[in-house]
């Protein structure tokens, strides 16, 4: 098994309910939305970046160290919420977008699952969830279940 395939399926086994899976496909998609529109606002020094293309660049590199086709996807999805967030403009609408993304994750994990989110075992989950997703809607590879 190669990492990818243990990081997903570690994910999967606490990710088995539809409910959680609805929830954090709503939770991961507004968390990320809201941490790229709020990093916005943070200028690096010297430079025309700002936080928000430090991110997405940190995770395009670490999902590029576990699979092109699914970093590619997340690269796409990071690219259209930076646009979205440079339309709106407004780091407020992100910094409400991310708290209620984490409210769904809690909603998922409390209520459908009945567990505690997988990052608390494992860092690396908070990078994995949306690869993960990405996975289950795509089918790019098969995640070994236990």
């Amino acid at each position: 098994m190669n990492r990818l395939d243990g990081l997903l399926a570690d994910y999967a086994s606490s990710h088995r309910t539809r409910g959680n899976l609805v929830c954090h496909a709503l939770g991961i998609t507004l968390i990320l939305y809201g941490a790229i529109a709020m990093l916005l606002e943070l200028r690096l020094p010297v430079t025309p970046w700002t936080g928000a293309e430090v991110l997405i660049a940190a995770m395009v590199l670490f999902d590029l160290s576990l699979n092109v086709p699914l970093a590619l996807t997340m690269f796409a999805e990071a690219l259209l919420f930076d646009l979205l967030a440079r339309a709106v403009a407004e780091w407020r609408v992100g910094a409400l977008a991310f708290v209620i993304g984490w409210a769904f994750q809690a909603i998922g994990h409390a209520g459908f699952e009945k567990n505690r989110p997988a990052f608390f075992r494992n860092l690396a989950h908070l990078l994995v969830g949306p690869l993960f997703l990405w996975n289950e809607l795509l089918r790019v590879r098969p995640i070994p279940r236990a």
